[in-house]
Order: structure tokens, then sequence, then C-alpha cells
């Protein structure tokens, strides 16, 4: 069977990760688009069992976090009652971010409730190295899921925006309401006020939606999968916490963190892919075939 080599596959990861569609970067690598869809699946795992084991014990003092929405197959508004469950509709991706290394530890896919929010935190708290100053926006789920998850050991407020009335019910047009009125509360700790902000996080979220087409509003690039959902998400988080020269930072957020020497190459994904899928699996307890009996 015919592979694509390194270089012709960190050329179709380029354009995935610089916000092509899978199509799109099929025309352009001159590839069918099941090559590209079967290379994300293999890079986007790699990439998530890559950073779940490397990024631990991270030296954060300003986390903040916030949720960003999407969907899969159709909004949930339009899934119908057959399919309820069934990984369609709206889907949502929690994301964290260090103020300071602008690293992102962690994120998790799933709805917006307290379970999700728990999971997501739980997660967290489990790469964290120290206490940390932590902001989120007012959503309720965070309360008990900071709670749980830290047990105390932090200090949490949250930013909470005030918005006027959506314009469309005046102007008839869409546009984003403004936001009139931020509140900075306390939640527990010893926060410190004047540092609390979602703003990195929220550009962070304006990154997702420029580099990952499936999350570009009002077109037919929406994943159909929630698989491939969560493997694009996972190959832009190796990619922009490894491999992306941050304009502020002048180095990639994993080398202001301490985690790397040096800014990876997307050559260095694809090697990581390759020496995953060559790793010999763990095999499982022999099982003894039952005997058939032998008709004469």
């Amino acid at each position: 069977m015919n592979k694509l080599s390194v270089k012709e596959r960190a050329q179709i990861i380029h354009m995935l990760v610089e916000g092509n569609s899978l199509r799109a970067t099929a025309r352009m690598a001159g590839v069918s688009r099941n090559t590209v869809d079967k290379l994300l699946r293999e890079v986007g795992a790699a990439c998530q069992e890559y950073q779940d084991k490397n990024l631990r014990n991270l030296p954060c003092k300003q986390v903040e976090c916030d949720e960003i929405w999407s969907f899969v197959g159709m909004k949930e508004k339009n899934v119908p009652a057959e399919m309820k469950g069934k990984d369609v509709g709206d889907v949502w991706t929690w994301v964290s971010i260090c103020a300071d290394t602008k690293i992102v530890p962690c994120w998790h896919v799933g709805s917006r409730d307290l379970d999700a929010a728990v999971d997501f935190m739980t997660d967290l708290a489990d790469r964290l190295s120290n206490r940390v100053q932590l902001t989120t926006d007012g959503h309720k789920p965070y309360l008990q899921a900071v709670e749980a998850a830290f047990d105390g050991e932090i200090d949490y407020s949250q930013l909470i925006k005030i918005y006027d009335a959506p314009k469309w019910k005046t102007e008839g047009r869409y546009s984003p309401s403004e936001c009139k009125e931020i509140v900075k509360k306390p939640v527990s700790g010893e926060p410190d006020l004047a540092l609390a902000s979602t703003s990195y996080v929220e550009r962070q979220n304006l990154t997702m939606r420029m580099s990952m087409r499936r999350f570009t509003r009002l077109t037919n690039a929406f994943s159909k999968k929630i698989e491939n959902h969560m493997h694009a998400i996972s190959l832009h988080y190796m990619h922009y916490n490894f491999c992306r020269k941050h304009n502020t930072l002048g180095t990639s957020p994993a080398v202001e963190a301490g985690i790397m020497d040096e800014i990876k190459d997307i050559k260095w994904i694809v090697e990581i892919a390759d020496s995953m899928a060559s790793a010999p699996k763990k095999r499982g307890p022999y099982k003894k075939r039952a005997k058939q009996a032998i008709s004469n």
C-alpha cells in the first residue's frame, strides 16, 4: 500500500491547521479526501495521547477558562427525536489557558452541563504544579466544578459581562450585543480582582475559529462526526502549544512554559504519530477458542 512521505503528510497537516477544510486540503495536496480524513484521525489520536502525557506539572500562576460553541451534524434545534443522544447537535469545547505562558493545559469536548464542567476542572487541577488564580465567566456549573476539583485550594473569581438586548430585535439584522457592564466577583480564596480577566481565553476562541474550518460559522464545513471533531481540536492544540510562534512571546507556549527547549516543526508531529503507530500494542488476555463439533 502506498504511503505518503513525511514531507507530504506535514504539508497536509499544515494546510489543516491553517484553517482549510478536508476537501480544500485534498484538492491542494492532490490526494483523495479519504486520505486527508485518515491522516487527521491518525495524527489527531496521537496528538491527544501525547499532550495528555506531557502537559503535566505546569508552572501556571493565572489561568482563564471559557467554553466555545460548535455543532456536529446539525444544530441542536434541528435534531429529530430519534437521533437525540447520538453524538449530533450542539457541542461545547471547554478551554483553559495560562495567562503568562499562553499554553493551553487542557480542553474538554462535550455538553455545557455540570458533569462536563467537573470533568474539565478535574483534568485541569491534575495538570497544575501549584496554586493558581482562576478566572471564568458567570456560567453557574463552574461554581460546583471548581470546588469539587480544587477543594478550596485556589484563588477563584468570576468575570460577568452584562449585555444589551440583541440588536436584531430592533435593527432587523444580526449583530452582536454590546457589553454594557463588567462585574468582577471573588468566589473563593483571595483572588486579585485587578488580574481577573478572560481576555486571553476569548482570544484563544477566536484563534480556534480561524484555525479550524469546522468552527467557522454560517458554512457547511461543520463536523459530521464527533470523532473527527475531537481529532481536529487535538491537532490544533498540538500545533498551537508546540509548533506555532506566539507573536507576544516570540516563541511557542511550550517553550515559554519550560516543557520544550525549542519550537517544533510540523514534521515532528508526523514523526510522533508514526512512532505511536509503530509502538507494540499491549496484548489482552489469551482466550481459547471453543471447540467445534466435527461432523462426519
